[in-house]
């Protein structure tokens, strides 16, 4: 199904949709023809990203020139632009792409809102797997749970003072999910 946004032209190709730039104040992706588009981050979501983020600059991986990136465009395939809400991106990843390499991010991070459809959430799951995304974290704010995939078939359902880790992309990056819905003092 193609969403429209209010007042511009649709893209009818990858390139157009490359420099299409919507009005509407919605985000999209490409997925093979098909331009989804998303809302934006609530603020619980804002705070979740800024706990991640400085979570991050903690990490070996920043420290080596990683970056963990909000909402950057990945070509998973030749028709699959997704935009994962945080994706890691190591220091050879950004260096290598100034050039024509479009890197893959190992680790991905996906906030689900309960308006998001489960079938689209699950098939970019897949999509994710299948471009060599090695961990997957689905955060539910509403309902305070993380599922950690490290594999479509193998999920860890985090709650409470569970550990989320990014293990074995991220090894030093783990979080429990206390801390991770903690409000901000």
């Amino acid at each position: 199904m193609i969403l429209q946004p209010k007042s511009q032209v649709i893209p009818q190709n990858f390139e157009e949709f490359l420099l299409w730039e919507p009005v509407d104040g919605f985000k999209y992706e490409w997925n093979d023809g098909e331009i989804i588009r998303f809302e934006k981050m609530k603020k619980k979501h804002l705070v979740i990203v800024r706990i991640l983020n400085r979570l991050f600059l903690t990490t070996t991986a920043h420290r080596n020139g990683g970056e963990l990136m909000t909402e950057q465009d990945v070509m998973l395939t030749g028709i699959q632009m997704r935009r994962p809400d945080l994706a890691y991106f190591s220091g050879s990843q950004i260096d290598k792409s100034i050039g024509a390499e479009e890197p893959i991010p190992e680790f991905i991070i996906e906030i689900v809102s309960p308006t998001d459809d489960a079938t689209k959430v699950e098939e970019k799951l897949a999509e994710y797997f299948k471009s060599s995304v090695k961990v997957v974290w689905h955060i539910y704010p509403d309902n305070e749970v993380v599922y950690v995939y490290t594999s479509r078939k193998q999920v860890t359902i985090c709650t409470d003072t569970d550990i989320c880790s990014a293990s074995p992309v991220l090894a030093d990056f783990d979080i429990s999910v206390n801390d991770l819905f903690a409000l901000p003092v």
